[in-house]
């Protein structure tokens, strides 16, 4: 299962940014040990639902620290029995670029 997700406090710095709470998220992502990938937008994770719902619960926890209300955004691929998609989607759309497919 991928799941993408952006999570963010209600409050923010001086500057309008909420960047270090979103680095406190980004980092327990990290530690995980689960594939994953950011963005500007969304961090990425792929694995199990218990693995990947408890990295986005604890994720969202951290960023609660930051502010009285969390905003929390999820997408979910959830296809049973297939593994390494993180990259994989992204080859394929790659490699249908560069054979010109569809044109």
């Amino acid at each position: 299962m991928l799941v993408a997700f952006s999570v963010a406090p209600s409050g923010a710095d001086e500057s309008g940014s909420v960047h270090i709470a979103v680095a406190e998220a980004v980092r327990i992502v990290r530690e995980s040990g689960l594939p994953n990938h950011t963005d500007s937008m969304f961090t990425t994770i792929e694995g199990e639902w218990t693995e990947v719902f408890d990295v986005i619960r604890r994720a969202t926890e951290a960023v609660g620290r930051y502010g009285s209300r969390v905003s929390l955004v999820l997408k979910a691929d959830i296809r049973p029995g297939y593994s390494g998609q993180l990259t994989a989607k992204v080859e394929r759309v790659e490699k249908a670029l560069a054979e010109d497919i569809g044109n």
